[in-house]
């Protein structure tokens, strides 16, 4: 978002009662399961009226002995579809949790419309359950409860400090907020024009809806991303939206007025609110351009840079290896999901186009400015995307403070922020912002630019000497 209080993307309450006093500390040492050999007793043979009655109480007895040391059930008592609740601000925001035993290990998804995530780290040990979003610094820690139900909490690393939300899920329930098989009266499907309000001002949105039945998925995109994969459902005359991701945690309720217009308010994780309001979007209204939301600071300046890469060696864009050469630089976080959305597509493209002229290199803004834990995120993030292009660390997440370190740009309003300079080192154009696949035909025409832009560079001739 164009602030830096926004949420990320566009991107507690103390304990309630019930749920597991958890240790402040943990082994992070995998689960095992327990051994399920069984040692082999010799009984005695009976020989008096009495050693008739006590060898079958002996039997029992190593049986039972025998079986301390069969495998435990706690894995497979877990394993199943859940109803997974944060306790927002706003109320519930459920999301669909489903752990499943993986060759007798434990793996979980987390389930949103159609996205599905894939939780990195999952450890069970006795009766607590850890499921770990690495990549986001961001995990869920829950205790299984007498009733059978999860308790717990969501804890995610932010640029403001650590962000907490009570957890709870409940097996075998696949709705997501009331269930209610009521056929809704209306319908929010298409998409609708939008402006949120928030501490620091309003700023404009679209929704774009699917509906079936009273299900509803879809998303709203922002002049610097969008809100991920939505779903929930109608209830009424009000709209009930949500996801979880690992990093972010969105709930969205709005009511239906008589006008027509849906007036409601926006949660994300346990501090941030903006109230909105949304109409039928008019046919031709668009959002502002993405591509003319920042420029430069100097019209006939370069843009520049020069940072430590993950071994600390200094990566200059007056570097002989960058020279004659087409650059797509990318202002970008580990901690933001558009960014890991985007992320694979430049891997693809360094590897398609480097023969042809094609450099790319990533500028690192993180959430703490502690250089080793941000070292190890960023690496973290080129492993799991295939990256080969330099990945940099630049500075911290704060737009503010990334303007100050990027100061051939007019502004940084978004991660990621795309740069392309051509083969005389001029910028030729700049995007802010990425829409993800939750977009659909947005994100779909957004990748078909970006490629063409690259083509296009690739295709000029290089300067002479």
């Amino acid at each position: 978002m164009s602030r830096s209080t926004r949420p990320a993307g566009a991107g507690c309450g103390p304990p309630t009662a019930g749920v597991l006093d958890l240790p402040q500390t943990r082994s992070t040492a995998p689960f095992r399961r327990a051994s399920s050999r069984r040692g082999r007793a010799s009984l005695p043979r009976p020989t008096t009226g009495l050693d008739v009655l006590t060898v079958p109480l002996l039997v029992l007895a190593v049986l039972a002995c025998a079986g301390e040391g069969a495998p435990p059930q706690e894995d497979a008592s877990l394993t199943g579809v859940w109803r997974a609740v944060l306790a927002s601000p706003g109320g519930e925001l459920p999301f669909g949790l489903e752990i499943q035993d993986r060759d007798g290990a434990l793996g979980a998804t987390i389930h949103n419309a159609e996205e599905v995530v894939e939780v990195e780290r999952v450890e069970h040990r006795g009766d607590e359950l850890l499921l770990a979003f690495d990549g986001y610094d961001s995990e869920i820690v829950a205790g299984l409860q007498a009733d059978g139900s999860l308790r717990g909490r969501w804890r995610k690393t932010a640029a403001s400090g650590d962000s907490t939300l009570d957890f709870s899920a409940v097996r075998g329930i696949e709705h997501r907020f009331t269930g209610s098989q009521e056929a809704p009266g209306w319908s929010v499907g298409g998409e609708w024009a939008t402006t949120f309000v928030d501490e620091d001002g309003t700023f404009p949105a679209r929704g774009l809806f699917d509906q079936q039945g009273d299900r509803v998925t879809g998303t709203f995109r922002t002049t610097t991303g969008d809100y991920r994969y939505l779903e929930g459902e109608i209830e009424g005359d009000e709209l009930l939206l949500s996801t979880f991701d690992g990093a972010h945690a969105f709930l969205f309720r709005a009511r239906r007025g008589e006008d027509g217009v849906l007036r409601g308010d926006f949660w994300s994780r346990d501090s941030y609110h903006a109230t909105f309001e949304a109409t039928p979007a008019a046919e031709g209204s668009e959002l502002p351009d993405a591509w003319q939301q920042v420029g430069l600071a100097n019209p006939d300046g370069r843009f520049t840079f020069s940072f430590p890469d993950l071994d600390g060696e200094l990566v200059s864009s007056e570097d002989e290896r960058f020279r004659g050469r087409v650059l797509l630089v990318d202002v970008f976080g580990s901690w933001c999901p558009n960014c890991n959305d985007s992320a694979p597509l430049l891997a693809e493209w360094h590897r398609e186009y480097e023969g042809r002229g094609l450099e790319v290199v990533g500028l690192a803004f993180e959430m703490t400015g502690d250089a080793e834990r941000d070292r190890r995120f960023v690496r973290r993030f080129g492993e799991r995307h295939g990256i080969e292009y330099p990945l940099l660390l630049a500075g911290t997440s704060d737009k503010e403070a990334a303007a100050e370190q990027l100061p051939d740009l007019d502004a940084v309003l978004s991660f990621p922020t795309k740069i392309f300079v051509d083969r005389s080192g001029r910028v030729r154009r700049i995007h802010s912002g990425f829409d993800g696949p939750s977009t659909g035909a947005s994100h779909d025409l957004l990748v078909a630019e970006l490629r063409a832009t690259i083509e296009e560079l690739l295709d000029e001739p290089a300067p002479a000497d």
